[in-house]
Protein backbone atom coordinates (compact mmCIF):
# COMPACT_ATOMS: atom_id res chain seq x y z
CA UNK A 1 0.00 0.00 0.00
CA UNK A 2 1.31 3.53 -1.18
CA UNK A 3 2.25 5.89 1.83
CA UNK A 4 -0.33 8.12 2.65
CA UNK A 5 -0.51 11.92 4.15
CA UNK A 6 -3.26 13.68 6.16
CA UNK A 7 -3.44 16.81 7.85
CA UNK A 8 -5.52 19.31 9.85
CA UNK A 9 -5.15 21.95 12.07
CA UNK A 10 -5.90 21.98 15.67
CA UNK A 11 -6.64 25.37 17.60
CA UNK A 12 -6.33 25.04 21.42
CA UNK A 13 -8.17 27.69 23.51
CA UNK A 14 -6.47 30.65 25.64
CA UNK A 15 -4.16 29.19 28.23
CA UNK A 16 -2.53 30.36 31.14
CA UNK A 17 0.83 30.40 31.53
CA UNK A 18 2.55 26.80 32.20
CA UNK A 19 2.94 23.51 30.96
CA UNK A 20 -0.81 22.01 29.91
CA UNK A 21 -1.27 18.11 29.24
CA UNK A 22 -2.86 18.30 25.21
CA UNK A 23 -2.39 14.37 24.17
CA UNK A 24 -6.21 13.72 24.52
CA UNK A 25 -7.08 17.57 22.34
CA UNK A 26 -4.55 15.96 19.47
CA UNK A 27 -6.21 12.34 19.86
CA UNK A 28 -9.80 13.83 19.15
CA UNK A 29 -8.46 15.93 16.64
CA UNK A 30 -7.13 12.68 14.57
CA UNK A 31 -9.82 10.33 14.31
CA UNK A 32 -8.84 8.71 11.72
CA UNK A 33 -5.77 7.78 13.33
CA UNK A 34 -6.82 4.22 14.52
CA UNK A 35 -7.00 2.97 10.37
CA UNK A 36 -3.15 3.90 10.42
CA UNK A 37 -1.08 0.91 10.36
CA UNK A 38 2.68 2.81 10.82
CA UNK A 39 4.06 5.98 10.78
CA UNK A 40 4.69 9.69 12.09
CA UNK A 41 3.08 12.35 13.45
CA UNK A 42 4.62 15.43 13.07
CA UNK A 43 3.01 17.99 15.23
CA UNK A 44 4.22 21.79 14.40
CA UNK A 45 2.98 24.87 16.52
CA UNK A 46 2.80 28.00 14.52
CA UNK A 47 3.88 30.67 17.37
CA UNK A 48 7.04 31.54 19.02
CA UNK A 49 6.18 32.49 22.48
CA UNK A 50 5.41 28.77 23.47
CA UNK A 51 6.35 25.98 22.56
CA UNK A 52 5.45 21.62 22.48
CA UNK A 53 7.36 18.95 24.66
CA UNK A 54 6.92 15.86 25.75
CA UNK A 55 6.89 14.86 29.10
CA UNK A 56 5.69 13.22 32.61
CA UNK A 57 2.33 12.72 32.12
CA UNK A 58 1.80 11.15 36.13
CA UNK A 59 2.28 13.15 38.74
CA UNK A 60 0.76 17.01 38.83
CA UNK A 61 3.62 18.07 40.15
CA UNK A 62 5.86 17.46 37.21
CA UNK A 63 4.37 20.40 34.91
CA UNK A 64 4.59 22.80 38.04
CA UNK A 65 8.28 22.25 38.57
CA UNK A 66 8.66 22.49 34.63
CA UNK A 67 7.34 25.94 34.88
CA UNK A 68 9.06 27.10 37.80
CA UNK A 69 12.48 25.35 36.66
CA UNK A 70 12.36 27.17 33.30
CA UNK A 71 11.21 30.73 35.04
CA UNK A 72 14.24 30.79 36.30
CA UNK A 73 16.53 29.63 33.41
CA UNK A 74 14.71 32.90 31.51
CA UNK A 75 13.30 35.20 34.17
CA UNK A 76 10.65 37.92 33.30
CA UNK A 77 14.04 40.53 35.35
CA UNK A 78 17.14 40.04 32.84
CA UNK A 79 18.02 42.56 30.88
CA UNK A 80 16.29 41.83 27.89
CA UNK A 81 16.74 44.51 24.90
CA UNK A 82 13.29 42.99 23.34
CA UNK A 83 10.96 44.50 25.92
CA UNK A 84 8.39 45.99 23.73
CA UNK A 85 5.60 43.50 24.03
CA UNK A 86 6.06 42.94 27.28
CA UNK A 87 7.96 41.55 30.26
CA UNK A 88 6.95 38.14 30.03
CA UNK A 89 7.29 38.09 25.81
CA UNK A 90 11.31 37.80 26.06
CA UNK A 91 11.71 34.96 27.78
CA UNK A 92 9.05 33.24 26.34
CA UNK A 93 10.79 33.54 23.15
CA UNK A 94 14.10 31.83 25.31
CA UNK A 95 11.71 29.65 26.53
CA UNK A 96 10.33 28.07 23.14
CA UNK A 97 13.83 28.25 21.56
CA UNK A 98 14.97 26.12 24.44
CA UNK A 99 11.99 23.64 23.62
CA UNK A 100 11.36 24.11 20.12
CA UNK A 101 8.14 23.87 18.28
CA UNK A 102 7.81 20.19 16.91
CA UNK A 103 7.92 16.95 17.56
CA UNK A 104 7.71 13.77 15.72
CA UNK A 105 5.65 11.26 17.48
CA UNK A 106 5.48 7.04 15.45
CA UNK A 107 2.08 5.59 15.21
CA UNK A 108 2.07 2.32 15.73
CA UNK A 109 -1.19 0.05 14.87
CA UNK A 110 -3.62 3.21 14.97
CA UNK A 111 -2.02 4.52 18.36
CA UNK A 112 0.08 7.26 19.24
CA UNK A 113 3.63 4.92 20.14
CA UNK A 114 4.08 7.26 23.57
CA UNK A 115 5.73 5.71 26.62
CA UNK A 116 3.59 4.93 29.66
CA UNK A 117 3.27 7.59 31.31
CA UNK A 118 4.37 10.42 28.48
CA UNK A 119 2.54 12.79 27.26
CA UNK A 120 2.12 16.33 25.00
CA UNK A 121 2.39 19.43 26.29
CA UNK A 122 1.89 22.76 25.23
CA UNK A 123 4.43 24.91 27.29
CA UNK A 124 2.78 28.72 27.55
CA UNK A 125 5.10 30.73 28.30
CA UNK A 126 3.43 34.22 27.96
CA UNK A 127 0.97 35.49 31.17
CA UNK A 128 -2.08 36.27 28.19
CA UNK A 129 -1.87 34.34 25.65
CA UNK A 130 -4.00 34.01 22.77
CA UNK A 131 -5.43 30.78 21.06
CA UNK A 132 -2.70 28.75 19.91
CA UNK A 133 -2.47 26.16 16.39
CA UNK A 134 -1.25 23.65 15.63
CA UNK A 135 -0.67 21.97 12.44
CA UNK A 136 -1.00 18.08 12.76
CA UNK A 137 0.52 15.84 9.79
CA UNK A 138 0.49 11.91 9.73
CA UNK A 139 2.22 10.08 7.42
CA UNK A 140 2.53 6.44 6.62
CA UNK A 141 0.12 3.70 5.63
CA UNK A 142 -2.99 2.77 6.49
CA UNK A 143 -4.94 -0.45 7.28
Amino acid sequence: MPSCWEQSVLQLPSLGRGFHLITEQILSALPELDLWEIGLLHIFLQHTSASLTINENADPDVPIDLESAFSAIAPEDFPYRHICEGPDDMPAHVKSAMLGNTLMIPVSRGQLALGTWQGIYLCEHRNHAGPRRLVLTLQGKKE
